[in-house]
């Protein structure tokens, strides 16, 4: 059986339903059930979609519960198990108060070979927002515990400013509950969460997709679904231009590093069709449904292509 790689992206509530089209796309066109990826790296609002789909969720449901159309048997009994979705709040500035001073001094002051969001992220005070409502969910499913499959959720440790997927061979041992709600913790938003001890904020703040970790993974192929990215026809659109022409580089440096260690990739960002229904609010729950049904019809298109066929080759094997 091909061993397939599944890289979820940071993207709040509008990354979320941009996985969920995405990956019901994909399991329409291919036949390959996501949910059994080789192993799944989630970032943020990806790692909410990792901690669904290991749980056993299919993309169908998944895209189904972000369309709100009724779900299988399956993953009706699995979402009434986790309540109301975790859904990331857009950040009110009354959260941000830069008054209360940074919220990792001490990496201030030894700044070398750290990340530039990883500076902003110990620059900025820490958030008052409890991460709870995020992490409540994911604990109805794991308890504890963390996935029977390889699955990676992405934070960054705020004393250092060094990267850490849990669940990764030497990473601190976490519940999946903890990792999810530590992947997610906005900067100046939401709480850090404590994890043996040290901090951790939202893993976006090293890479919102953080696919090179998959690199001499020995995958035969690697699957990115990167919400905050661009297509170049989408370039146009929105106030948020630099940010995502910043995240289309730094995917396509790690793109390339996996691709150098001989892995293909397949990545998907917004096309032009999927910007017009995002906004340009991720933390917005209200276009949840278009950009669902946006990102679907994108990405069957997008796997007619002919450059793209022969990587799909890896999802029937």
């Amino acid at each position: 059986m091909a061993r397939i790689g599944l890289v979820l992206g940071a993207g709040g509530s509008v990354g979320h339903a941009y996985h969920a089209g995405v990956l019901a796309a994909i399991e329409e066109a291919t036949g390959w059930q996501p949910n059994a990826a080789e192993v799944i790296v989630g970032t943020s609002a990806g790692s909410i979609v990792a901690a669904l789909l290991r749980a056993g969720l299919s993309a169908a449901d998944l895209a189904n519960s972000s369309l709100r159309r009724p779900l299988s048997a399956a993953g009706s009994s699995l979402m009434a198990r986790v309540g109301r979705r975790a859904r990331l709040d857009s950040p009110g500035p009354q959260h941000a108060d830069l008054g209360r001073g940074p919220a990792s001094p001490s990496l201030l002051l030894r700044p070398w070979g750290v990340r530039l969001g990883a500076l902003a992220a110990a620059l900025l005070p820490s958030g008052t927002v409890s991460t709870e409502a995020v992490a409540a969910g994911v604990r109805a499913i794991y308890g504890k515990g963390w996935a029977e499959r390889p699955t990676w959720i992405c934070a960054l440790r705020l004393d250092d400013g060094r990267l850490v997927a849990f669940g990764r061979k030497g990473a601190p041992p976490a519940a999946m509950a903890e990792a999810v709600a530590a992947s997610c913790a906005i900067p100046a938003y939401f709480q850090p969460v404590v994890i043996g001890g040290r901090r951790y904020v939202d893993g976006g703040s090293h890479s919102v997709t953080n696919a090179d970790l998959l690199a001499g993974a020995g995958l035969d192929l690697v699957v990115v679904s990167c919400p905050m990215g661009a297509t170049r026809d989408a370039f146009a659109m929105g106030i948020d231009l630099p940010v995502r022409a910043g995240v289309r580089a730094r995917l396509a440096r790690e793109v390339d590093k996996v691709r150098r260690a001989g892995t293909p990739v397949l990545t998907l960002q917004p096309t032009r069709e999927v910007r017009a229904a995002m906004g340009n609010n991720p933390m917005d729950p209200r276009p949840s449904s278009a950009v669902t049904r946006a990102a679907h019809d994108s990405t069957l298109r997008r796997l007619e292509d002919e450059d793209v066929l022969e990587r799909l080759a890896a999802l029937a094997i």
